[in-house]
This record gives structure tokens, C-alpha cells and sequence, in this order.
């Protein structure tokens, strides 16, 4: 099996390592912050940068390239012009959230992975049993894997912040979040849209928008027009 090595073991550079390890990849130590990386290339098939995106470059410059090494990052917005001036590059960027590398590593096989350059980074994903697809515009898809991960969770602390003022936590809500994911999954977003928003309820909306502090009523009113546009509804009169 191929030998791997990881820059920058980090929450996401140890999930892959574990997880690639368990998969059989041999798997030389990791380079950390302070370690010298000219050589980190030398004796292994595979090296992921798996530093912050702002870094990858800078990085990829100061290891001493080897023609028998393919040079890859984990960075979901960024293309392989980075990771000059070596000659075999990749990128394998996750579609899943990393925790720590116990719970990555599990995440990590049968995962959706976005692929490009070179094959043995294909052959990571197939290893990991997972799954992996190609990326037109990055900027575009990790800005999606952003609204899909990050805004949830910002999302979600909105709904615990608003059910606080009715004396509800959170974790009553949150099977109502997974049944709603289960239902897009199963339908689409479009058939799976319940609520005020696709019924035209403007009475409901503006009852709700009464309830809100004030801080918390842009984000409402942004979501519920996109609802309402979802549902092909419009709204009697602009929120603001």
C-alpha cells in the first residue's frame, strides 16, 4: 500500500492519517508547526498539506519537490496552482465535519470527497470506500459546503437563542432538524418545504416577526423570503 504523510496534523490532517492507516496506508509521522518541511516529501507516495488554506502555498514552496511524490492539500477552495512547483499535485477536500481525528477518521470512510489531479488521490478515496466528485468552480462548492455545515450551525444557535425567550432548549427541536434533512434528502428542498412561508401565511410570519428581538429579525426575514421564493410565493410587502 501507498505511504503517506501529513503537514500540519490538525483535526483534519489526523483524520485522514487514522483513517487511511486503518485503510492500510503505511503512515510516516506528521509535520507540525516549527518543523522543518524541506524533506517532507522524501520516502512516501502521498504528502497532504492540510494547513489552514492561507498556508498551503507558502508551504508547498519550501518542501523540496520528489518526481515519485504526488503533493496534495485538503484546502475545499482552493485549485492545484498552490502547490507549485511540484510537478504531481492533487487535492482531497472532505464533505464532512472533522471534530478530531477519532470521530473524523469514522466520518472519513464512505465520505463524499472533491478530487482533482493526480490518480492516487483517487485512490485514497476508493480506499476509504468513499466517494468522490468533480468540482467545476471551487470557490462556488466550498462556499456551499460553508452554507451547508457552518451556516447551519450558526442557524441552529439562532434557534436556541429564540427558543430560550420561550423557555423551549434546544434539544426539543432537534429531531425536528433531522426529520427536515431526512425529508430534503428524500424529496429535494422544494417538495420538502413545510410552514408558513409555503402556505402564504403572512399573518403567522408577521406574528412571528412581533416575537423576535430585534437583532434577530434579519436573519428571519432573509430565510423566510428565500422560503417563500422556494415555494414560488412573494410576500405582500418587503420585511425589513
Amino acid at each position: 500500500m501507498p505511504a503517506l504523510r501529513i503537514i500540519g496534523p490538525g483535526r483534519a490532517g489526523l483524520s485522514l492519517q487514522r483513517a487511511l492507516a486503518e485503510a492500510g496506508w503505511s503512515v510516516l509521522p506528521p509535520v507540525g508547526r516549527g518543523d522543518n518541511v524541506e524533506r517532507a516529501a522524501d520516502a512516501v507516495d502521498l504528502l497532504v498539506i492540510a494547513t489552514p488554506d492561507a498556508a498551503v502555498a507558502e508551504v508547498a514552496a519550501a518542501v523540496r519537490p520528489v518526481d515519485t511524490t504526488v503533493v496534495a492539500h485538503m484546502a475545499g477552495s482552493l485549485g492545484l496552482e498552490v502547490l507549485a512547483p511540484h510537478s504531481r499535485r492533487g487535492s482531497i477536500h472532505p464533505l464532512v465535519a472533522l471534530p478530531n481525528p477519532e470521530v473524523g477518521a469514522a466520518r472519513l470512510r464512505g465520505a463524499w470527497f472533491a478530487t482533482e489531479g493526480d490518480p492516487l488521490v483517487s485512490q485514497a478515496v476508493r480506499d476509504l470506500g468513499g466517494r468522490a466528485i468533480e468540482v467545476a468552480d471551487r470557490a462556488a462548492y466550498h462556499a456551499a459546503a460553508c452554507i451547508a455545515s457552518n451556516h447551519l450551525v450558526a442557524l441552529l444557535a439562532q434557534v436556541e437563542r429564540v427558543a430560550a425567550t420561550a423557555g423551549v432548549p434546544l434539544e426539543a427541536y432537534l429531531d425536528l432538524v433531522r426529520a427536515t434533512v431526512d425529508n430534503v434528502e428524500r424529496l429535494g428542498p422544494a417538495a420538502a418545504l413545510t410552514g408558513p412561508a409555503a402556505r402564504g401565511d403572512w399573518a403567522t410570519i408577521e406574528r412571528h416577526r412581533d416575537a423576535l428581538p430585534d437583532d434577530e429579525r434579519p436573519a428571519y426575514d432573509a430565510l423566510m423570503e428565500r422560503a417563500a421564493s422556494l415555494a414560488g410565493r412573494k410576500p405582500p410587502v418587503p420585511c425589513s
